[in-house]
């Protein structure tokens, strides 16, 4: 489900407006850009026909207008239309803004006005968010934590008609990472090369068409570490380190910490067992057996404290604390002998 604000979801505002209910005005912001781009762009093909939009849509940046050059384009009445859209990018960097309030006291009932607000929020104690939640909505689009992506994957895929191998899933989040336009940009991709009559992507299928080293990531990562593959986790890291374009250590740190949090959360299951631990953590049975409980063998409980704390320590220092000189690669290089030592 898309992120929500005061019960307003993505998937609410798409029904109400399927169902022919458009609110005056449509508030869309928040730091995840991907839904706010998904619902404008529904609400203008919902809103107007294509032969309507050449004189009743009306597009605008918050760079180049203030708020009354958008107020006198939504008093505007529609041409040979029931209604018009005047829609907004960049709201973020709309001069006067709070100008907008004089406008929701008389609305123009033919006009439907959306903003977008990207990588940021509305202040929601000002009087405009309390007088746009009271004439229409107010959505904020939260960026999705890493272990709600193969929600989003797998969810994605099933409005597509296509489905996906478990661990192709959690390949493709490791990879892409938390941006949900990238995201279902390359799910599109995997979508388009797949051979006539075929509907499920399975993991070597992601190899070939993403371009995730076979060998070479972070999934292997993670299981070498677990199996304390010294040769392997050595080999991986150094290739991560010769191909920096391959490498995001944002992205590794995060899936580490991800990784060793559900390790330590493990220890505390009510229930030992494999399903008791996978219900526990709320990760699939597979990925339990596969890598958690062999973890839970080769790691302490305290070790892995140290390990989060560890990688707490070098997510830090990518970000320039306490840390002048080293490279991506030699901090991971001495996270993981820390990890394996």
């Amino acid at each position: 489900m898309a992120a929500k604000k005061d019960g307003t979801t993505y998937e609410e505002i798409v029904r109400a407006v399927r169902a022919g209910k458009f609110a005056p005005i449509y508030y869309l912001m928040g730091e995840e850009s991907y839904y706010i781009d998904k619902v404008s762009e529904f609400i203008v093909d919902a809103a107007l026909k294509e032969n309507e939009k050449d004189f009743n849509l009306t597009v605008c940046y918050g760079t180049d207008v203030t708020a009354d050059d958008v107020i006198n384009a939504a008093k505007r009445f529609p041409m040979m239309a029931e209604r018009q859209v005047v829609w907004v990018r960049e709201a973020q960097n709309l001069a006067g803004k709070e100008r907008l309030s004089f406008y929701l006291e008389h609305p123009q009932p033919t006009t439907v006005l959306i903003l977008c607000h990207k990588h940021g929020v509305l202040d929601k104690r000002k009087k405009l968010a309390a007088d746009i939640q009271k004439t229409g909505v107010l959505f904020e689009s939260k960026k999705l934590y890493d272990s709600q992506l193969p929600g989003f994957v797998t969810s994605y895929l099933r409005r597509k008609g296509v489905s996906m191998d478990s661990q192709a899933v959690i390949m493709v989040c490791e990879f892409v990472g938390s941006d949900l336009s990238r995201l279902a940009g390359e799910l599109d991709k995997l979508i388009l090369a797949l051979p006539k009559g075929t509907n499920r992507i399975g993991a070597a299928f992601v190899e070939t068409h993403i371009g995730i080293s076979k060998d070479f990531n972070n999934f292997e990562l993670v299981a070498a570490l677990v199996e304390k593959d010294i040769l392997k986790v050595n080999r991986i890291v150094k290739y991560f380190n010769d191909n920096p374009k391959n490498f995001s250590l944002q992205l590794t740190l995060a899936v580490l910490f991800g990784f060793f949090s559900n390790v330590m959360l493990a220890y505390y299951a009510p229930v030992r067992t494999e399903e008791g631990i996978a219900d526990w953590i709320g990760q699939p049975r597979w990925q339990v057996v596969r890598n958690v409980i062999p973890a839970m063998r080769k790691y302490s409980g305290v070790k892995v404290m140290q390990i989060i704390g560890k990688i707490r320590e070098m997510d830090a220092k990518s970000k320039g604390v306490g840390n002048t000189i080293a490279t991506p690669g030699e901090l991971l290089k001495e996270l993981t002998y820390f990890i394996l030592h």
